[in-house]
């Protein structure tokens, strides 16, 4: 696919940042023992890598607003555009040698984000979309899946940690969906669930008080490869809420009425 100049200023930011959270990667894996100073690298990696991205972003596109989720929010001279990026979603795993973490970045005009970009370094899989142009991994247009059955179809979501408060409502969903599906995941990394909701690998996927940073690359990525994507109360737009569910097109309502109650 030959994307849009702002697409491809996308793809070659992420991939940029990801070869330098890649040799990073592979230092934490060394400091384990120590989970402080575990915890202090991956923080100077994350910081790095968004640098990379800004200044690949910014240069690029000097005008543009930004949101981030270490370097806060820029307004721009041009209001209308922004990027919004996440320069390491599932740090958690990245301090733990898991090779499961993503970069995310979004690009939004006028309140709708119109390209999005999922890259999963460690395993070198591009995931993006522009809007009415489709969604890719890597060379390989990709699809929601085409199961149209609860009890054949696998289902992602975050589980809270650290005592958050939403960790009853969770809980509740998980009773409600786990005797109906195939199975639940929970990998630790937003961005990469809603990447595999649209690659076909989930039927559906669903989490509570996430960040905009989180969720705006996949929303039209899942969108671009014919899934729906909406935040757990219909009403609200999913980047104002922080929640979300999305699936496949035949699954989707059941699924939603499931979580929902």
């Amino acid at each position: 696919m030959i994307g849009s100049a702002n697409l491809n200023v996308m793809i070659k930011a992420a991939r940029k940042a990801g070869r330098s959270l890649v040799k990073d990667f592979r230092e934490v894996e060394n400091l384990q023992v120590s989970s402080k100073g575990a915890g202090d690298f991956v923080s100077r990696a994350d910081i790095a890598a968004e640098k990379i991205l800004k200044d690949e972003l910014m240069g690029a596109r000097p005008t543009y607003g930004w949101l981030a989720e270490e370097g806060g929010e820029d307004e721009g001279q041009d209001p209308t555009r922004r990027w919004i990026v996440d320069p390491l979603d599932g740090t958690t795993n990245f301090l733990h040698g898991l090779p499961h973490w993503a970069i995310s970045i979004a690009l939004e005009h006028k309140g709708k984000v119109v390209a999005g970009v999922i890259y999963d370094a460690a395993k070198d899989e591009m995931f993006f979309a522009e809007k009415g142009e489709g969604a890719w991994m890597n060379d390989t247009r990709i699809r929601v899946s085409a199961r149209h059955r609860m009890i054949e179809s696998i289902f992602a979501t975050g589980i809270p940690f650290g005592g958050r408060a939403d960790l009853p409502e969770t809980i509740q969903d998980m009773a409600q969906i786990a005797p109906a599906c195939a199975g639940v995941r929970r990998w630790g990394a937003a961005a990469l669930d809603m990447a595999y909701v649209a690659a076909g690998r989930y039927e559906g996927y669903w989490e509570r008080r996430l960040n905009a940073w989180d969720l705006a690359a996949g929303i039209i990525i899942v969108k671009e490869a014919g899934g729906f994507a909406q935040a757990l109360d219909a009403e609200e737009k999913i980047l104002e809420s922080g929640t979300v569910i999305c699936g496949n097109e035949v699954i989707f309502e059941s699924f939603a009425k499931t979580i929902r109650g």
